[in-house]
């Protein structure tokens, strides 16, 4: 019988990404766990390979050819003790910054503490044997094949990562004896580029750039980005923390976020995303994806990354710019955003419907802070003025410190206005800031009073399948005077607050102008709007259901009948 590569997908990942990277040099310990990976290296003449019983020599060996080839060397080994005995060569690769990498295999780790045979643990390392070590699950569906292929990846970069040195893959095998795989699937080589590193040419097709939450560009980056648009007939996808507002910025949350409808505007080619979180949850779909950032790291995001440039973005943006081009994708997605802006029409009484008769008159050079999701949501539908700032905690993206950042950020710029827009259970966790004897008089607080988690009773939330039940704990309803009309009042007054408030449409048009007067007032002011959650959930599902397609409706449909399990499962059977 004629063998081939292992069945075992995990395997298959790991050999397809050694030959992309250029890694061919082996050397085999004999043992059980590690034979999928060796039976099915062996038959591929790309390896040089080389056996040693001896684990604590083979680790030795590698180190001297390693030092002398210039090249990185593979190690593998069996379970039980085999893998301890890397530990002397790999401590000498490790000061030696020589590029060993050593693949251990393993047992299910379920079995670690339960008195198996030859199951040990190596889940802690010693600090000084490895760089990076990464364990490597068995691949059974699209997150784990997505998961390995990276942590594979970013295992063969960190090789030759500033400097170089030793690497661990911990490998989980199920013993498969199926060797009939005679083609090698490729799996998605990911490449770090650094400033001395020949850059790889532009693919084909639409180019887009994506900002996560990034502090405010300077003149000289905003610039560096425009002109890298201007060349390639590109465009800017932001949301509210992005700190872009060049010309070539598209808040395009309203058309991203429709339920039953896909913009072919939203498919490019390329992808370069830059930035940290995003506040949004935007459905960009890339054939390819370029990271940019000067910490060189792996941040696959969109599950499409190709190549990771460790670098600063005015660098990255310098290389790639040319002579400006004619185009017409800026245009077509304001063109888009516009349409589907004037398909609104009459929302209730509710976030969304405050963001759309709110943003805009923002007050010019002010600064916003926005609570997360059902408010950042919400306001990121529609475009403050160009000179407004705007920022979310979107790093750990909780709501136990909104109020305290904006009070935070308003005491460094006595001068300017700071507008905060949040929710009732975000406010109540952090009220303590608001009695704060430094702040100023430039703090405008706008309090979305639904007396409860609304977001968990959106119609699209999983807690929303339970009803009024849901209010009980899930949504945390009931609580802080659940919707007092006093209990804020007075607090705010007594703080020395100007107190406004509304609960309905009339009486928020009413106040609204005082709540937004570009002047400095005597007071900072405090304005409590109360709505209703089943309001708040018919707005945004009006507002995410503004345009819808044939396919797009076809997939809602779909997965309104059968649920996520069950559009996963067509989905495979489709492909």
């Amino acid at each position: 019988m004629k063998y081939y590569y292992s069945s075992e997908r995990s395997i298959q990942i790991l050999i397809s990404l050694l030959k992309q990277h250029g890694i061919k040099k082996v050397i085999a310990s004999p043992g059980t766990t590690n034979l999928t990976f060796v039976a099915s290296i062996q038959q591929d003449p790309w390896f040089e390979i080389y056996s040693s019983v001896d684990e604590r020599s083979a680790a030795y060996i590698a180190c001297g050819m390693a030092a002398e080839s210039g090249e990185p060397v593979v190690l593998t080994c069996t379970g039980a003790t085999a893998s301890r005995n890397y530990m002397p060569g790999l401590t000498e690769a490790y000061y030696r910054k020589l590029p060993v990498l050593a693949v251990t295999a393993t047992q299910n780790e379920a079995k670690i503490g339960h008195l198996f045979a030859q199951v040990i643990d190596r889940s802690s390392l010693p600090n000084d044997i490895t760089l990076l070590s990464e364990h490597i699950p068995v691949t059974r569906d699209e997150t784990d094949e997505w998961s390995n292929t990276v942590k594979i990846n970013r295992a063969l970069l960190e090789l030759r990562h500033r400097g170089g040195g030793p690497v661990h893959l911990n490998v989980t095998t199920t013993y498969s004896r199926d060797y009939s795989v005679e083609k090698l699937p490729e799996a998605r080589m990911i490449r770090r580029i650094c400033p001395e590193d020949t850059f790889p040419a532009l693919p084909e097709g639409r180019i887009a750039v994506f900002v996560g939450s990034h502090r405010l560009f300077t003149e000289a980056e905003t610039a560096a980005i425009d002109r890298f648009c201007a060349s390639h007939d590109a465009v800017v996808f932001c949301d509210h923390t992005s700190g872009y507002n060049g010309k070539y910025r598209v808040q395009f949350s309203l058309v991203a976020g429709q339920d039953a409808y896909v913009s072919n505007l939203c498919k490019v080619g390329l992808l370069v995303h830059i930035g940290e979180i995003s506040a949004d949850y935007q459905k960009i779909l890339a054939n390819q994806a370029w990271r940019v950032n000067p910490d060189g790291a792996l941040r696959d995001t969109f599950r499409r990354l190709t190549c990771v440039f460790e670098m600063s973005e005015q660098l990255f943006f310098e290389k790639y710019a040319g002579d400006a081009v004619k185009g017409d994708y800026l245009h077509a997605c304001k063109d888009e955003y516009a349409q589907i802006l004037q398909k609104i029409s009459e929302l209730p009484f509710s976030n969304v419907w405050i963001a759309q008769h709110t943003a805009s008159r923002i007050p010019e050079g002010a600064v916003v802070h926005l609570g997360i999701l059902n408010t950042l949501r919400a306001w990121n539908m529609f475009e403050f003025p160009q000179s407004v700032q705007s920022n979310c905690n979107v790093g750990g993206f909780g709501i136990d410190g909104d109020v305290s950042a904006l009070i935070g950020a308003s005491l460094v710029h006595p001068e300017k206005l700071y507008f905060g827009i949040v929710g009732d259970l975000a406010f109540f966790y952090d009220m303590n800031v608001v009695g704060n004897r430094h702040v100023g008089k430039n703090v405008r607080i706008m309090l979305i009073n639904n007396g409860k988690g609304t977001e968990f009773r959106n119609y699209h939330h999983p807690g929303a399948a339970f009803g009024e039940d849901a209010d009980r704990y899930i949504a945390a309803a009931g609580h802080y005077g659940n919707k007092s009309p006093e209990l804020i009042k007075h607090y705010a007054q007594d703080l020395g607050y100007e107190y406004l408030t509304a609960s309905n449409k009339e009486e928020f048009l009413q106040v609204c102008e005082r709540f937004l007067t570009p002047e400095m007032t005597d007071k900072s002011m405090l304005f409590e709007i109360f709505t209703d959650n089943q309001d708040e959930s018919d707005a945004l599902k009006i507002v995410n259901n503004l345009k819808t397609d044939a396919i797009g409706k076809s997939k809602q449909i779909v997965k309104q009948m059968l649920g996520e399990t069950g559009t996963k499962f067509i989905k495979k059977i489709i492909k």
